[in-house]
């Protein structure tokens, strides 16, 4: 019988460094031996990634909060059922940068929904889903605007948000974190790379021991 994979997901602000950081983590674990899947939200499927063209798009019109959340769901829905609950049935490792926790920031607290209505989502489309740990990259709105603002680049949808849209997403991942600490790791993520990326590795080391 092969024994499940390991599902991680990583959450923050923009700029925080968490696409940087899955490339580290996965090149960490397969040096351990395993084989890992690294995947994004929204995206991660043809159809999904498609979602996420239209949730990026700073030219079409604005959409309602209901309506993000919605396609957010719809998106989540067809990533996790078509890859990666399947990849974590053949024992291989996930990570995933963004999932659930994401709309309970950004549309439940940044758009007001609230978090009963995301639960509901969440309890509907995925229910009983639950990531083994989940990395919280922290740091101040100013300092993951800047780093957002320096790498170039087309700004999406989501960037051209005000900062007090992201400090409610901050604060958001900030409870939801405190809410469950033996599911959740907040990284200091305005910390050198090296630092973090130190951390990173002692949190791999409570999932997989060297």
């Amino acid at each position: 019988m092969v024994m499940r994979g390991k599902f991680i997901t990583l959450e923050g602000g923009e700029g925080a460094g968490k696409s940087t950081n899955a490339q580290f983590m996965k090149q960490q674990l397969e040096a351990r031996g395993l084989e890992v899947v690294l995947t994004r939200e929204p995206g991660g499927t043809a159809l999904a990634e498609r979602i996420r063209a239209i949730l990026l798009d700073p030219d079409l019109p604005p959409m309602t909060a209901t309506t993000e959340a919605l396609l957010m769901f719809a998106a989540r829905a067809e990533h996790y059922h078509q890859v990666i609950a399947p990849t974590l049935a053949q024992g291989q490792w996930v990570i995933s940068d963004r999932f659930v926790d994401a709309s309970f920031a950004y549309q439940g607290a940044a758009r007001g929904l609230g978090s009963q209505k995301i639960a509901e989502l969440a309890d509907w489309t995925l229910p009983g889903v639950q990531a083994d740990l989940t990395l919280v990259f922290d740091l101040p709105v100013e300092v993951g605007m800047a780093r957002v603002a320096s790498r170039g680049g087309a700004i999406d949808r989501f960037e051209l948000e005000p900062p007090v849209f992201f400090e409610q997403v901050r604060q958001a991942y900030l409870a939801r974190a405190a809410q469950a600490p033996s599911n959740y790791c907040v990284l200091d993520a305005s910390q050198t790379l090296a630092e973090v990326q130190q951390a990173i590795v002692e949190q791999l080391d409570r999932l997989c021991p060297r």
